[in-house]
């Protein structure tokens, strides 16, 4: 890949996707595999003023020793100094950077029970530093790939020709693969905002999703609560684009307002295991059943992570003929699988999407209807014959989706 295009793609992540301002800190999570692109985002981070650049690698070899061999209680106990940066982060708000690359197979066959009990256990314990930090700090996700990725995605490749094949679809995604990413994202932007605008006149009370698949489900939708895409603003109003690559309209539905079955369409990713060919059946709002044919409990473990992890937290809409699932690549990586077709979310909803939500306290919002969760966890269920029908604040009918894409 030319050295060239990740240079104006490291631009991209910085400037407009996590808008970097001056005398900000700036902290980079990223694997230990991708060191070489890291210094490039971090080189444009201070070009535009960051005071200093903080990096936190990950390693799912070094996490499947420690979920393989360390003890639960340990591993869930959360120490002094990682109590300090918490604090840290909820002072100096620092942006956050994530540089996806993980491995989609990277804890494959471990408990996953243990797993997300430790994370559940951590969660909690820092659930303070988490809310009191909401919507007050920009944050952006943009892929980079590793090996073991690529090599998922391209198994018949040789690892050199699949990283490269990687990077060209991940540029490609980004509306970066020609150099002109910044202006791209431009009219992206625009593009995606009149789409929400249009979406918000409707005043919609609920959804109704079907397709062949065996779909059949109704969700309810808030009052007030706004469809949003593209870039968010901060508490201060700082603008910044949570996810490169972005494709969705999304919104958080009615807490306890869902009835029905959904069929997923895509794989899920969820914390290094693969979870495939499952359904959700909704009642009352809540997940009441559901079953994977592969990684039934790493579906089992979303739902059981607190109360709030088994109600829907979004309703996201993307074209069936979007640009990232018009490569024809199953990427077994939600930041891209889900801007590939529409999503649901299990778990925390989006306290932005009320208007002015900057005048109300974090419980009040949670009040209105939007659900409250550590966790939140997309999972795809597009098809090319999703039907979405949707009912306004009178009762009138709507047709928001025919065949997969968007109907208006």
């Amino acid at each position: 890949m030319k050295i060239s295009l990740l240079k104006s793609y490291a631009e991209l992540i910085a400037k407009v996707g996590a808008n970097v301002q001056k005398g900000q800190y700036v902290v980079i999570r990223a694997n230990v595999a991708l060191e070489h692109f890291a210094e490039l985002v971090a080189r444009e981070c201070y070009k535009l003023g960051a005071k200093r650049v903080f990096v936190n690698w990950e390693s799912s070899r070094l996490a499947r020793a420690d979920y393989r061999l360390g003890r639960t209680r340990n591993l869930a106990t959360v120490l002094p100094h990682e109590t300090a940066y918490q604090q840290f982060l909820t002072d100096e708000l620092p942006v956050t950077i994530w540089l996806d690359g993980d491995d989609p197979d990277g804890l494959k066959g471990l408990d996953a029970g243990k797993i997300a009990d430790v994370k559940a256990r951590r969660h909690a314990q820092n659930a303070r530093f988490i809310e009191a930090r909401d919507n007050r700090y920009q944050w952006t996700i943009a892929g980079a790939p590793t090996i073991a990725w690529a090599k998922k995605v391209f198994p018949h490749l040789t690892k050199c020709q699949a990283v490269d094949e990687l990077w060209k679809a991940i540029l490609k995604s980004a509306r970066a693969e020609t150099g002109y990413g910044i202006e791209n994202w431009e009219k992206h932007e625009k593009d995606l905002k009149e789409k929400c605008a249009k979406l918000n006149t409707f005043h919609l009370r609920s959804l109704h999703y079907k397709a062949s698949n065996g779909t059949d489900l109704t969700v309810g939708l808030i009052p007030n609560v706004e469809w949003l895409a593209g870039g968010e603003k901060t508490f201060s109003g700082t603008f910044f684009q949570p996810n490169i690559p972005s494709e969705e309209c999304f919104t958080s539905p009615m807490k306890g307002q869902a009835e029905g079955i959904v069929y997923a369409s895509k794989p899920l990713n969820y914390n290094g295991q693969l979870i495939e060919n499952f359904y959700v059946r909704f009642h009352e709002g809540k997940a009441v059943e559901a079953h994977a044919e592969v990684g039934n409990d790493a579906l089992q473990s979303i739902l059981t992570l607190d109360e709030g992890s088994a109600y829907l937290g979004e309703c996201a809409l993307v074209p069936w003929d979007s640009p990232i699932n018009n490569t024809g690549i199953l990427f077994y990586n939600t930041l891209f699988d889900e801007n590939a077709c529409c999503h649901l979310a299990l778990g925390r909803g989006f306290t932005n999407l009320y208007p002015n939500f900057e005048k109300y306290s974090q419980e009040e919002l949670y009040s209105f209807g939007i659900n409250k969760s550590l966790s939140h966890v997309d999972f795809m269920i597009g098809t090319p014959d999703l039907s979405i029908v949707g009912k306004d604040d009178k009762g009138k009918e709507i047709i928001i989706f025919k065949d997969g894409n968007f109907a208006f």
